[in-house]
């Protein structure tokens, strides 16, 4: 039996000895105290399986569970077979908690009896913070969604988010929905499976999550495992069709987005796809589903252009690309508004938000 406003946290650890102090620390730190932090070492090589044994001699709310490396998804799996919490958060061992996270997220949950809060958060550097202010406000009102708004923004991924942190649920909600194994982009897989469920959705526009960005870059970074997402995307599209008739016009165009995105990352660092194998099925793809994506984004001047160039030639439209980047370097257009820097005075500063 799930303890009741218990909240157990899940962290899988893997590699992240330079950065499991700042979360574990963050989680230890919460104003809401009626914690059970979980965190499973998945077979790390480093330092983290000793690391989380000394929270746990030190803290009784801490739990560790050791297991053989089997990537992410399993690791949140096993985490989730031990929670005894009435609620759920994921948080990734590079990320971190504003210390109030937890107490402001479990007093929306209960005032509204919400299957799942969202929060804001921040994309957080090494000496900066980037808050985005298109599609949240820090002061301003919560906003409420019934099932059909929430799958909308979920599909669009823009206030919504697919991520697995982030969130407060309900335990009961996503007990026996397991995250797919082996792959990357675990969340796109999973997330709509979740949400399917969820009757009373609240997002806090206060940003009370630290998503750590790392400097790698993507294009010297980027493996044929990228492409796991538009998998996903196209297995969340075959749900949508059949149980959300009405948003596959918005699934074709995240597709499709997300498509040309790959393409162009594929073109970039072609060694990862030397016979063009990737790239012919991406294109493909888009060919064989020209008409349904034409339709869907009727309304988006910039994506139809986007597939019209695509459509003759591939590299018509990272031509069109490129163009459209020189110029706004050289400020023929005006910026939109995007994201909010905020400086922080040291590195030393990041760690003990």
């Amino acid at each position: 039996m799930l303890e009741t406003e218990k909240v157990s946290v899940v962290v899988p650890t893997y590699k992240v000895e330079k950065y499991i102090h700042r979360c574990v620390n963050s989680i230890l730190k919460q104003t809401y105290e009626n914690l059970e932090i979980i965190l499973v070492n998945d077979g790390s090589p480093d330092q983290c399986g000793e690391i989380a044994e000394g929270y746990k001699q030190s803290d009784s709310r801490v739990k560790v569970f050791h297991k053989e490396n089997g990537g992410l998804s399993d690791a949140r799996n096993h985490g989730m077979k031990q929670v005894t919490g009435e609620f759920t958060m994921f948080v990734d061992s590079d990320d971190w908690l504003e210390p109030y996270a937890i107490e402001k997220m479990v007093h929306h949950s209960l005032a509204f009896k919400a299957d799942v809060i969202q929060s804001a958060f921040y994309y957080a550097h090494e000496d900066y913070l980037l808050f985005d202010q298109r599609h949240y406000t820090k002061n301003g009102d919560l906003m409420i969604l019934d099932n059909e708004k929430l799958m909308h923004e979920l599909v669009k991924n823009e206030t919504v988010k697919n991520f697995a942190w982030g969130k407060l649920y309900k335990t009961k909600l996503i007990r026996d929905i397991p995250f797919e194994k082996g792959v990357l982009f675990e969340d796109v897989f999973w997330a709509h499976q979740v949400m399917h469920r969820v009757n009373m959705f609240v997002i806090l526009h206060e940003p009370l999550y630290n998503y750590y960005q790392r400097d790698d870059s993507i294009v010297t970074t980027y493996t044929p495992r990228n492409l796991d997402i538009l998998k996903g995307l196209k297995e969340r599209h075959a749900f949508i069709e059949k149980e959300y008739e009405e948003l596959i016009d918005e699934s074709f165009k995240t597709i499709l987005k997300t498509s040309l995105i790959h393409y162009n990352l594929l073109s970039m660092n072609r060694k990862v796809d030397r016979d063009r194998h990737h790239r012919k099925e991406i294109q493909s793809y888009i060919t064989d589903n020209y008409f349904s994506f034409q339709q869907a984004i009727e309304n988006d001047k910039h994506l139809s252009l986007q597939l019209r160039l695509f459509y003759k030639h591939p590299y018509l439209n990272i031509f069109y690309l490129v163009s459209k980047k020189v110029v706004r370097k050289l400020k023929v257009f005006s910026k939109p508004v995007g994201l909010e820097k905020i400086k922080l005075k040291s590195r030393k500063e990041v760690q003990t938000l």
